[in-house]
């Protein structure tokens, strides 16, 4: 078994314990809360952009999983359009350093994925017809 395939059925594993747990509803403020921020670390990705392609990396679909622990550190899960990007080394600190920088952030951590393989239809529809790309 493949080390992501490891991985999903341990998280499915998890959330299956979390909803069948007698754990006490989320706290509504704290939903309020977690939905805010999470839009804020939205807008922050939407600034830092791949050089080579004129669109952000979150409508360009490289941005794949954003977690808001209950500290409030984000932790992200991203890819890039290659495994041969001129930006490999750089794009990921420039998105913690981006995301560190919003109000509410208690840290962050990016880890780069190549697991599903990053391809055009990821897209958002705006960045395909900014692209000329539709699929």
């Amino acid at each position: 078994m493949a080390e992501a395939e490891r991985e999903a059925d341990a998280a499915l594993d998890r959330a299956e314990a979390i909803l069948e747990s007698d754990a006490p509803p989320t706290d509504p403020a704290r939903m309020s809360e977690v939905t805010a921020l999470g839009e804020r670390v939205i807008d922050q990705l939407k600034t830092v952009f791949d050089p080579e392609i004129p669109v952000n990396i979150y409508e360009l679909g490289l941005v794949y999983k954003i977690d808001i622990e209950d500290d409030n550190r984000i932790l992200i899960d991203m890819t890039l359009t290659s495994p041969h990007c001129p930006v490999a080394e750089t794009l990921p600190g420039e998105v913690e350093h981006k995301v560190n920088a919003v109000e509410g952030v208690a840290g962050c951590q990016v880890n780069i994925v190549w697991e599903p393989p990053w391809n055009p239809s990821m897209m958002t529809e705006e960045a395909q017809l900014e692209l000329g790309m539709i699929y």
